[in-house]
Parts: structure tokens; sequence; C-alpha cells
């Protein structure tokens, strides 16, 4: 039978703060007995309900110290006492759900001492009271078909006695001066605290519940024990992060931390035109409230030192003191986790390693809604590293974030970081529900504010100096608008200048690369002679600065081999071994100092303890790719040192080819590697300086190892092929199966041709080497102009197939930039994603090769054959198509502006809005194209096909139809023009085209 609320009880709650009804709640009957005086002054003496208290000043609530939950239980036993009958279950939620609702409110209000003094004097309001009245007046009922008493007490955040009640809190904060939102935001937090208080009072009403089974004390004792958890983890994993030292300094991240901005971007990880550059913090607090997408991943994206991991830090920090318990930040570093697991879910609980995480339900509890950051998904070490691992991964997270918007007993939210080129070649396999952004470099004002703070810290008087250094006419201007607005390059800059180790002068002629090279170059010197003195050094290691660098160049590279942030000790150790120098010096100071030497040279530059014992990581991960690409720098400029008397070479074939696989046969070598290691090895020698590289000889060298690779030689080595031999030693060495020997020879292989790729461009923009540093992926051309092995790049793709589906992709696809592929055969091979921007694919067999969203811009595509290829997405911007066949191709939404397809074969190709802005279309065969709601305006399509061709929706702007050279265009009773637009601009429309059109 449904009551009104305001008829529970048949006595007013001044009875119950008298003198006899307050004895029994121990010492908290005298500041009832307050309380109760405190009503009667405010006019409240003839209430019933326990939120009245509400209408009190609210400093009184809280400076009272008033045990709600005890006068609950009071109430309901002198409930029984007066009226000899037993409570009903509306009754007794509805009592115990206002003590623990009032319990949770006071403890928000103690904890926000500001907040109190803001409104904790604010009088009555007539508004709230009415509101109290209304609320007496609801009915609440035990036979309700809507379950609400019950999910009252399973879930009551989400009830309608939450509804309510913060219906009533929001006003009265608001009455006392908050403002809405915040108000809002406040009640929301106060009613997904009050279950832990809700349990406790249900569980401790002792005989007044018995008959309605409430949970026993062991119970109630279990939720605390997990509500103890998390907050323990919030204050020790969560509110210490903005609080950690930046590197040695004497200040935080939270003393330096500008909030960034972001832009979105599509699902290919492109630019979204005319979008709006919006401050990433906020975006992320309005992703979190809005209901329409529960079901999608933030996924923040970003290159090195763009501030992602500090982004994690600051906005879960702000998350547990701004929203916590609405959701409960919970900070994953991907890098930590071993093993990726059957279900996200699996993998969430062997990397949350706490309490609350323990129980089997802990994602299904209503009560709590978590937040997990999932931090750096380029970092991921799960076993598979080489199978398809982040591609699984994102596929896991993503059918989460759905399952959490279905299930009405999760609603987690996930937010996902991690640096741009990880995903190159997987775009289409990713999840479609991704909010992908990016960060931005900071704007002058954001490296404003970035400067003050800094100013706080050092004074005007440096941080001024330093701001003169930025805007000197010498300092490069890639340093200027790019590099020095960077979070982590940033800092390096300023601390370096602070400490008079960085000059303009440094920068002169560099370029961008050149500029960071010196940036972390001078930062290596800065921490080994200026941030510890050499005496020091010498107390610590007992080695010089030159070979404190050496070892760190080898951390540098065992620190990528294991997986790009943390690396063994032992690993470290087993290496050095090998340097008879430095061993000699390691020996020498363990004889002298009787301690780990090596661990104290470590200790000396940017690392930590690492995730796994017996491990370290450098404190941020840029540093380990820099140092890894000095260590090879090293072992590639001896392999190019003459032999005694200038005949052959110092480092022997054998010893060479052990050395490749040696350094390269453990993954894919990044981006980041790639472009230090290139810098480092084509910057110009100093004046006077012998230069130590031959760019030529290494280029043969590497090209006579990538030809014996292609035909297997190194992996059918007897008795043991090098590519186990590398297998053996990473297993001795990480404790791991991860790699098998084909995968290491994959991955050596692949390393080497990106290394030639490399050289080749550079040899092709270097008039000296141009001759001589040419590399043909799919062999040379004969006297016939034709290749010795068309399909030797197409078996390699498919030989990659050993580190996943898009292993080629994910390896190489990013450096295949002015690749010379002319006559090769790539018939049905996946190419989707990758960069050919300027490749020589003229002749070349692409027939059913997906090479959607790949980067074609100004690549010669000529007499290339594209039939069946799908090309949907694709940039061919400038592209060179002529006379290529591109029948039945899929080009839909592919960007051609500009591109060359003069005589090409485009007959049933899907062009349905491509972009074919001025793209050169005379005499192409374009019957049976669709076109529709493509873009031509300004393309030239004299002499083109257009018979059967769809140009339904067509924009022909400025477009022209006809010249001397290749006539008019062509079209036949088949070809659609409904709603084509801008033909009024076009040039040269035929007459009869115009007539049947009914042009004037």
């Amino acid at each position: 039978m449904a009551n009104r609320i305001g008829k529970f009880l048949n006595t007013d709650i001044k009875e119950l703060f008298s003198a006899d009804a307050a004895e029994g709640i121990g010492e908290a009957g005298k500041t009832a007995a307050e309380l109760a005086k405190m009503f009667k002054e405010q006019g409240l003496d003839n209430s019933n309900l326990l939120l009245e208290v509400l209408n009190s000043p609210l400093a009184q609530v809280v400076g009272t110290g008033l045990p709600f939950v005890g006068i609950a239980a009071k109430m309901l036993a002198f409930f029984i006492e007066k009226t000899q009958q037993q409570p009903t279950l509306a009754d007794c939620i509805f009592l115990v759900s206002q003590a623990a609702y009032l319990e949770s409110f006071k403890e928000f209000l103690a904890k926000d001492a500001s907040l109190l003094n803001r409104i904790g004097q604010t009088p009555v309001s007539d508004g709230v009271k009415q509101l109290l009245k209304k609320l007496a007046d609801l009915e609440f009922n035990d036979n309700d078909p809507d379950q609400a008493v019950t999910k009252t007490v399973i879930c009551f955040r989400d009830s309608i006695l939450a509804k309510e009640f913060n219906l009533v809190l929001s006003q009265r904060l608001q009455q006392a001066g908050l403002k809405a939102e915040k108000a809002q935001i406040l009640t929301k937090r106060v009613a997904a605290n009050t279950h832990r208080y809700l349990i406790q009072a249900w569980a401790v009403s002792g005989e007044a519940m018995k008959h309605l089974g409430q949970p026993s004390i062991s119970e109630w004792r279990k939720e605390q024990e997990k509500y103890h958890s998390i907050d323990n983890y919030l204050q020790e994993q969560i509110a210490s992060l903005p609080l950690q030292p930046v590197f040695t300094e004497n200040f935080s991240f939270k003393d330096i931390y500008v909030p960034l901005k972001a832009k979105a971007i599509n699902k290919n990880g492109k630019p979204i035109n005319d979008a709006e550059v919006f401050d990433l913090p906020t975006w992320a607090k309005q992703f979190l409230e809005d209901e329409k997408k529960k079901n999608r991943v933030m996924f923040v994206e970003a290159g090195p030192g763009r501030g992602k991991s500090v982004f994690c830090r600051m906005f879960a920090d702000w998350v547990r003191q701004h929203l916590y318990p609405i959701w409960t930040p919970v900070l994953i570093r991907l890098r930590d986790i071993p093993i990726l697991q059957k279900s996200f879910r699996e993998t969430l609980k062997e990397s949350v390693n706490t309490g609350f995480a323990s129980d089997d339900g802990w994602l299904t509890d209503r009560n709590t809604r978590y937040l997990f950051f999932l931090d750096g998904f380029d970092e991921l070490l799960m076993e598979g590293r080489s199978s398809g691992g982040l591609e699984q991964f994102l596929k896991q997270v993503g059918q989460f974030q759905r399952d959490c918007d279905q299930n009405s007993e999760m609603g987690h939210r996930v937010l996902i970081t991690g640096r741009t080129l990880a995903l190159q070649g997987i775009e289409r396999q990713m999840p479609d529900n991704l909010e992908r952004v990016e960060i931005q470099v900071m704007d002058d004002g954001l490296q404003q504010q970035w400067l003050s703070k800094w100013e706080a810290q050092f004074g005007a008087e440096k941080t001024s100096a330093f701001q003169h250094f930025l805007q000197d006419e010498c300092c490069p201007e890639n340093v200027k608008s790019e590099l020095s607005r960077e979070p982590l390059l940033l800092y390096l800059l300023a601390a370096m200048h602070r400490d008079k180790i960085l000059k303009v002068e440094d920068f002169q002629g560099t370029n961008s690369t050149q500029a960071k090279i010196l940036i972390y170059n001078q930062a290596v010197n800065w921490v080994l002679t200026e941030q510890r003195s050499k005496l020091l050094n010498r107390n610590l290691t007992e080695l010089e600065t030159e070979d404190l660098r050496r070892i760190l160049t080898e951390a540098g590279l065992c620190v990528v081999q294991s997986g790009g942030e943390c690396a063994p000790v032992a690993m470290i150790e087993e290496r050095l071994r090998e340097d008879n120098s430095v061993k000699a010096l390691l020996e020498e100071a363990q004889k002298r100092i009787g301690d780990n030497p090596l661990r104290n040279a470590l200790a000396v530059f940017y690392f930590q303890q690492g995730s796994k014992e017996g491990s370290v990581e450098f404190v941020h991960k840029s540093f380990g790719e820099f140092l890894c690409a000095e260590r090879l720098k090293e072992s590639l400029q001896e392999w190019t040192e003459p032999g005694k008397k200038g005949r052959g070479f110092n480092t022997q074939d054998s010893q060479m080819e052990w050395e490749i696989y040696d350094l390269l046969g453990y993954g894919p070598l990044t981006g980041e590697i790639v472009e230090y290691l290139m810098g480092l090895l084509t910057t110009p020698a100093v004046a006077g300086e012998e230069r130590l590289f031959r760019p030529v000889e290494l280029f043969q060298r590497l090209e006579g190892f990538y030809l014996r690779w292609c035909e297997g030689e190194f992996i059918d080595m007897l008795p043991e092929s090098l590519p186990q031999k590398k297998m053996r030693l990473l297993r001795d060495q990480l404790k791991t199966q991860e790699l098998g020997q084909r995968q290491i020879d994959v991955y050596a292989g692949l390393n080497v041709m990106i290394l030639l790729l490399e050289w080749h461009r550079y040899g092709q923009k270097t008039p000296e080497f141009k001759d001589k540093m040419v590399f043909y992926p799919s062999g040379k051309p004969n006297a016939e102009s034709k290749l010795d092995d068309a399909s030797r790049l197409l078996r390699l793709i498919g030989y990659s197939y050993c580190i996943g589906n898009s292993g080629f992709l994910q390896t190489v696809g990013r450096f295949l930039s002015g690749a010379n592929l002319s006559g090769a055969n790539l018939s049905g091979a996946n190419l989707s994603g990758a960069n050919l921007s300027g490749a020589n694919l003229s002749d070349a067999n692409l027939s059913g090769a997906n090479l959607s969203s790949a980067n074609l811009s100004r690549a010669n595509l000529s007499r290339a054959y594209l039939w069946d290829a799908n090309l949907s997405g694709a940039n061919l911007s400038s592209a060179n198509l002529s006379r290529a066949n591109l029948s039945r191709a899929n080009l839909s939404s592919a960007n051609l502006s500009s591109a060359n397809l003069s005589s090409a074969n485009l007959s049933r190709a899907n062009l349905s809005h491509a972009d074919l802005s001025g793209a050169y279309l005379s005499g192409a065969d374009l019957s049976g194209a669709n076109l529709s709601g493509a873009d031509l305006s300004g393309a030239y399509l004299s002499g083109a096909n257009l018979s059967g061709a769809n140009l339904s929706g067509a924009d022909l702007s400025g477009a022209d139809l006809s010249d001397r050279t290749f006539g008019d265009v062509k079209w036949d009773e088949n070809t659609k023009w409904e709603n084509v637009g801008g033909l009024d601009t076009a040039v040269d429309v035929p007459e009869a085209l115009r007539r049947q059109l009914g042009m004037q």
C-alpha cells in the first residue's frame, strides 16, 4: 500500500531530540539536544524529516558532529516503541536514506573549508522549505512495480529518492550562493557517496530492521573495506601524481603544468577541416557528462613530449578532487601490462592490483563508476608484441565501452593516450567508437602561462633572459614555433638556459631534427657534467663522463629492445661485458666502492626503478630513443671504417651480419629513433674534424645484407642461425618467450629495409650520392627495363605476416615515401594507410591492392595497373596517373586534387565524393564510373569519356569540358546529370550538352 512519507512518524522530530529520546544515542545525546534547540530557533520544530537539517545554517550541520546514522537507528526503535508496529521496508529505507545522505553531505562540507565558509551561515530558505514539504508528500510503495525501494538499496545514486534529495540539496546550495553547475555536481557526488553510509545505517539498525533481512555486520565491513581500499588508492596512487618532482628539480608537475589544447581528428587520424581547437581538460569533463557519448572511448593522441602522460596525471587527480565518487579515477600505464588477456575485463583485473579490484564483481557494482586512464597505447608490453597486440587491445577496449553503455550494472568510461604513429597501418581495423583528438603545440597564451609558472620558481630575471633567447633573431624558426611549444622540450630548453648550458648560437644553421638532437645531446651532457659535478660522478661510479655516456647508450638500446620503457639491469650488464674499456672501469670501481657501479652510473641520469624487480626505466621515453639512436650510430659508423692499409673494412661481413641481428632484430624501429639516427649521421662534420661516416659504403653493405636476407640465407644457417642466436639471448635476458627466430629475422630485415629507404631518400637529395645510393626493394631493372625479381617485395609482405596481419605496414609503411617501386608486382598487397608520397610506382601492378587511406600525393603512377584496387580515402593530390588503368577501382572519398589522370582508364571506377578539384582528366575513360557527389571543380575533362557515368550531385564549377587537343567531353543517354552543380561556370560546355540540360 502506498503511503505518504510524511505519515511515517506519528511524532515530531523534536520528540526524538528531547532529553529522554536522546538517551541511548550516547555521546551524541548532547549534540542531539543542541540540534533540537537549533530546529526550534529556525522554526523547524514540527518537522518529521531529517533533511530539515538542510534548512539550518550549514555550518551548524557540520559543527554539531551529529551522528545521523545513529539517529536513524534510534528513530526506528522509537517508532516501534511508540506504535508497537514493525516499519515497512519503504519506511525504513526512506529514513536511513536521509541519514546516509546527510552523513555523505557532512563529509563533503567537512573536507572543503572554503565552501563551508561561503555557504555555511546562510539563513533558512522558503523555497527549500516548500521542496521539503513536497518531499514529505512523496509516495513510496513497497509493492511498486518499478521496484523503487529495492533500487534504492541496490544503487542509491540512480534511485527516485536520490533524484528528490538532490533537488532539495541543489536548491539549498544555490540559495546559499553556489552556482547551479557546481551545486548540481556536488549533489551528484553526495548521492554517489551515500551508499557507503546507507549500508552502514542498515547494518547497525539492529532489531528495528531484523524482520527485513538487513545485511550483516560482516557484509557491511566488507563493503567498508572496499571503500577504504579505494580511498587509499586515490590518496597514494592518484593524489601523489601532481606532486612528483619534474626530473631532478625541486618543483613538481603541479607547479609547472598548464592545461593543453587539442583538436578533433577523423577516424583515419587526419585533421578535420575547420575543426576548432579546444581546451583538453574541458573537453574531457564535458565528454564525461554527455549521456549520448557513453558508448565512446576518449582517445587522445600526440607525438613524444607533447604532454600526454602529464595530462593523465593531472586530470586523474582533478577527477579525484572534483568528481569522485561520481567517477573513480584509475590510472594504468600500459607499458606495465605484460600480457593481454582474453578480454579487457580480465586485463583490467590483472593490471589494477588493489583490494577493491580483487572481487570478481568489482566492475558490475552499480555504486562505483570507474574512469580508466590507459596511458601509452604505443608502449604495450604484452605478449604477442609482434602479432597484432595493439589492434586486438583497441578492439577489446572499444567493445568494453559498448558493454558499459548497454549494461546498467557497469557504466564505466575509458580515456586512452598514445603516439599517433603507433597506429600506422591499423586505422581501418580500429573500433569505430573512438573519439579521436590530437594534442596541439602550445599557442602564445599557453606558452606565456608556462613561463609565468617558471618565473614563480626562478624569478623574473632568468625568465626574461630565456624569453629573449626565444625571441632572438638568431634563434631558428623551428625552435620558436615548434620545439619551444612542446612541454618536454620547453622544459629542457628553459632548464639548460637557466644553467647557462644553451646559447642561441648553438642552433644556427640547424633544421628541426638537428635542433631537437642538439637539445637532447646537450641535455645528456648537462646531466652528466653540470647537474652532477665531475667529482660527484667519480664518487658515485668511478667512471669518466665519456664512459657514463657509453653506458647510457647501451642502456637506451636495452630499454628499446625490452619494449620501449623498462629494461633489466642484468641485460645492460651483460651487454657491457663485451666492451673491454667499460668492463675494466666497472671492475675497478667495484673494488674501490664495494657497490654496484652500474646501478650508480644509471642513477646519475634520468632513470628510475622499473615496473619489474631488478629493472630500470627512463623518466621519459624520448631519452631512451635518443640514446638508442646514438648507440646505433656508433655501430653504423664502425661498419664503414676502412681495414688495414685501406683494404676492406675493420668489421668483417660475418661480424656486421651478427651485429645487425643483435641491434635490429627485436621489433620495429620507431619513427623517432630513425629521425634521430639520420640526423646524427647526416649532420655535417665540424670544420677540421675527420668525417667518420661514409654513407655510400654503408648503403652498399646494407644492400648486400638485404639481398641475402631476402633469399633466407641467414635463417637457414647451420648449426645455429643468427636469428636463433639472437632469440636465445633475448630469452635469457628478458625471461620471455615473446619473439621466435622467424619474428627476429623479419624485424632485422625490415629494419635494414627502413635504413635503405632512408639512405635512398637522402641520396636523391644529395647530388654527390644521387646515382650511388638508389634502392630497389623489388629488384633493379635490366637493360630492357624489366625487374630481375618484380615480386620480391610482395613475397616480403607475405613473409611479414609472421609478425601480424599488418606487420609490414606497421613496421615499414610510414617509411615508403619516395621509394622506387617502378614495375613492382604488388597485386593484392595490403598497403592501407602507407606513406607512399612521392614514390615511383610507374608500370607497377597494383591490381586488387588495398591502398585505402594511403598517402600517394605526388606519386608517379603513370601506366600503373590499378584494376579493382581499393583507393578509398587515399590522398592522390598532384599524383601522376596518366595512362594508368583504374578500371573498377574504388576511389570513393579519395583526394585527387591536381592529379594527372590524362588518358587513364577509370571505367566503372567508384569515385563518389572524391576530391578531383583541378585534376587533369583529359582523355580519361570514365565510362560507367560513379562520380556522384565528386568535387570536379576546376578539373580538366576535355575528351574524357563519361558514357554511363553517374555525375549526380557532382560539382563541375570551373571545370574545362573541351579543348583543341582532346576535343569535347563525351557522354551518352545513360550519363546521369541530376543535381550537377556549377555547370553555369564551367568552361567550354559543348552546345549539345547545353541543349540537353536546358542551359541558357
